[in-house]
């Protein structure tokens, strides 16, 4: 049996690391370079990973940084990529922005080991991977996510749970084949986590 091609492109979710164990996670799987797909490059709750600080202790490890959240965050600029305040995954993967994240990221593979970096723990709950990753697929670089625990889960794992999460274990009458029921798994999940924009009420805003 052929085994899986070592994975060109990893995710990695900072979740409550602290900053050397999330340092000790990138080396472990040889990460050269980190791409921060955030829309805010912030977390109150674990300011380790703000932007300057995060870069000052990628920087001391000899690890790159860049800023991609303009280009693949989940939280879109564009009005056309929302429906009634919810963002939309089928429109944000159309956009002109969201197009050119993601032919800098295969650039940034010829010469980085490469991972996606977001907030959420697990993948299946984070565009990273619903959203990203899903559109990174079809160039053939081989994608895998650093768990929590340090594992490597590979993208065919990574979809059978998520065919799991999104209910899709039995017959469904919408699909015909495993790839279309693995497709529409990817639509019900980026569905199911796609960012709702905050209705501010009138007191509110005052």
């Amino acid at each position: 049996m052929q085994s899986e091609p070592s994975p060109q492109i990893l995710t990695i979710g900072h979740s409550n690391h602290s900053i050397e164990r999330f340092i000790e996670l990138l080396r472990a799987h040889r990460v050269s370079s980190i791409a921060d797909v955030r829309s805010s490059p912030y977390s109150q709750y674990n300011p380790q990973f703000n932007r300057e600080q995060l870069q000052a202790a990628l920087r001391a490890a000899r690890i790159g940084y860049v800023y991609l959240g303009d280009e693949l965050g989940a939280r879109r600029a564009e009005p056309e990529c929302y429906v009634n305040g919810k963002a939309r995954y089928d429109l944000i993967c159309k956009a002109p922005r969201f197009q050119e994240g993601l032919r800098t990221v295969r650039k940034g593979t010829v010469q980085h080991r490469l991972a996606l970096m977001c907030a959420e723990k697990d993948p299946i709950t984070c565009h990273r991977a619903i959203l990203v990753c899903r559109h990174l697929r079809p160039a053939g670089i081989p994608i895998a996510h650093i768990l929590h625990d340090g594992e490597l889960e590979t993208t065919a794992a990574m979809e059978q749970r998520l065919l799991m999460e999104a209910g899709c274990g039995e017959a469904n009458l919408f699909v015909t084949d495993q790839a279309a029921e693995i497709e529409y798994a990817y639509d019900v999940q980026g569905d199911r986590i796609a960012y709702t924009e905050q209705t501010v009420t009138a007191q509110e805003r005052d």
